[in-house]
């Protein structure tokens, strides 16, 4: 325990912030958790709304320094790479029988 004055209000504010960020961090994996899910089940529309979230909380974290910037840029091309990929082979493609 610290015994001077601004060491303690350091520590009382250390544990708000620690809070915070782990709370938000919390909120960066559920919703990169959803999106994974919506692309194996192939919904492609879910999971681009909800890649929109996942943009806006992992950019407000790398802002923070809650995350470093190329952290942010890796999980962002990363989802959306997994995206493009579930979309295009979610779509059907059918041969034309010239005949």
């Amino acid at each position: 325990m610290p015994n001077i004055q601004s060491a303690k209000k350091r520590m009382r504010q250390n544990i708000k912030v620690r809070a915070q960020n782990r709370m938000k961090k919390s909120s960066i994996r559920t919703c990169e958790k959803k999106i994974r899910k919506f692309t194996l089940e192939n919904n492609v529309e879910k999971a681009t709304e909800a890649l929109k979230t996942y943009f806006s909380l992992v950019d407000k974290a790398s802002k923070t320094n809650l995350l470093h910037k190329n952290t942010a840029g890796r999980k962002k091309s990363r989802l959306s790479a997994l995206i493009k990929k579930s979309s295009s082979t979610s779509v059907p493609t059918t041969a034309v029988n010239p005949e």
